[in-house]
């Protein structure tokens, strides 16, 4: 995989031990009455059951645990969309370290919120994510607290590639796993884990196609800006791709595919439909991706990651439509 790979097996065998139990061995099953919807044997990996109704508590509780052993600060700060906001508000809380998360006066309210229910200290931006980032880096410089960046923090891809140690462990045979794709920790993380446990098992990540600065630069195998981000998947919506996490993609993504707006809203649909849950837009992208591939995916055995549940109730209401 490159001698530049930054992710490490035993590193993240020893995460899987060091996070917190409550995100820890999420669901994974066969979802029979979707999988004959999809024509494929659907397996879902569900990240939504949690106090922070997402993944990103892996990879939070990563750097909390390394800069608690390391004892010299005690203050984090991020700039958020809102699952990371909320999973490092909520680990924060855990181990005693004092969190702000930045975040753009148009970030989605009830992801706001629930930071300050769960204790952070949340200061607005006007602007978009990358103002909010700004706001995020300046504050670590003023005060001394460290700056946790998705992805680009090694210890949030190595939280989320415990993900892909469970998955190494389910019962049946893989072909393929589709993972959203915005920043890039889960996909490389989930990714480096198959390919070091089951090389065989077709890596994909899955992108909106009106969000596709990393799909594109994947393919491209350099940094493209694709504009502004402009979908309903919060959870993937960045424009800016950092370029360790490209060349870490690029050593164990397989393909990338682009999906669009309406097909998330279906993948939504189904996944409510068919297994009872409520997702959020990024979350469908997998489904999505297996609606407008179905010959690609017929008969086979593909999981996809269910990475978050943070949607406002009536969002989601009117992208499912009445069922």
């Amino acid at each position: 995989m490159g001698a530049h790979m930054r992710l490490d097996i035993d590193r993240i065998e020893t995460a899987a031990t060091t996070i917190h139990w409550v995100f820890r061995h999420t669901p994974q099953y066969v979802c029979e009455s979707l999988s004959r919807a999809l024509g494929c044997r659907i397996v879902l990996k569900v990240e939504t059951m949690n106090p922070v109704r997402c993944f990103k508590g892996r990879g939070t509780e990563m750097v909390l645990a390394r800069l608690q052993s390391q004892g010299d600060t005690k203050s984090v700060v991020c700039a958020s969309a809102g699952n990371l906001g909320q999973a490092l508000a909520y680990g924060g809380r855990l181990r005693s370290f004092d969190v702000t998360v930045t975040a753009s006066v148009a970030a989605n309210a009830l992801k706001v919120e629930k930071m300050r229910l769960f204790g952070a200290n949340v200061v607005l931006v006007e602007g978009e994510i990358e103002a909010a980032l700004q706001a995020a880096s300046d504050l670590a410089e003023e005060t001394g607290a460290f700056l946790v960046e998705d992805s680009k923090n090694l210890d949030t891809c190595e939280g989320a590639a415990t993900i892909g140690l469970e998955l190494s462990e389910f019962p049946q045979a893989l072909d393929a796993v589709l993972v959203s794709l915005g920043a890039g920790a889960m996909a490389t993380g989930i990714g480096y884990v198959l390919k070091c446990r089951q090389p065989s098992v077709e890596i994909i990540t899955v992108q909106p196609r009106n969000a596709p600065a990393m799909t594109l630069s994947f393919k491209a195998k350099r940094i493209v800006d694709a504009g502004a981000p402009n979908t309903i998947a919060d959870g993937v919506a960045g424009r800016y791709v950092i370029p360790e996490v490209l060349d870490d993609l690029l050593a164990v993504a397989d393909d990338a595919l682009l999906v669009s707006e309406d097909s998330i809203k279906e993948g939504m649909r189904l996944l409510y439909l068919h297994s009872g849950l409520i997702v959020e837009p990024a979350a469908a992208l997998g489904v999505a991706a297996i609606l407008e591939n179905p010959q690609r995916f017929a008969r086979k055995t593909v999981a996809t990651v269910l990475c978050g549940g943070n949607v406002e109730p009536k969002a989601f209401e009117a992208w499912i439509g009445k069922p």
